[in-house]
């Protein structure tokens, strides 16, 4: 009994060019006045090792054209001290590109979380800020702008 209904599934399955799964096979049996569980189709076709084109997981990479960077300030009270922080935002793959924390609200603290961006400045697309008065300093304009 288990070897017909393993043709009749096998049959199903590659006249649908190996798409079909459990559901579409089970109707495709009902159809044909078959009664069968989606359980037992599934056992079925995991003993003959029939895989759906459309089970297995295809992750595509998607490259981003631009190399965009962002950059945020904020501020963290630590031990009843105010601490900033400067973090600067890959856009293409939202991963943090630099940080830095610092006692002081000034250029040289996003300078020195630019200095950890690992690609030359100069082959940054877009570099987004609030700007702030951090970022309007002639020693940023220089490096970044």
């Amino acid at each position: 009994m288990i070897a017909h209904y393993a043709d009749k599934i096998l049959t199903i399955f590659k006249r649908s060019y190996q798409s079909y799964g459990t559901r579409r096979i089970r109707f495709a049996l009902q159809q044909a006045g078959i009664s069968v569980s989606r359980r037992y189709i599934a056992r079925v076709m995991k003993s003959l090792s029939l895989v759906s084109k459309y089970t297995i997981k295809r992750y595509r990479e998607y490259q981003t054209a631009s190399n965009s960077i962002v950059a945020d300030l904020t501020y963290i009270r630590v031990n009843h001290c105010w601490n900033y922080l400067c973090v600067l935002l890959n856009l293409s793959n939202r991963q943090i590109a630099g940080y830095r924390v610092g006692k002081r609200k000034t250029a040289d603290l996003v300078m020195c979380a630019l200095s950890q961006i690992k690609q030359p400045l100069s082959s940054l697309h877009l570099f987004h800020s609030d700007r702030g008065k951090e970022f309007d300093k002639q020693l940023l304009g220089k490096q970044v702008y």
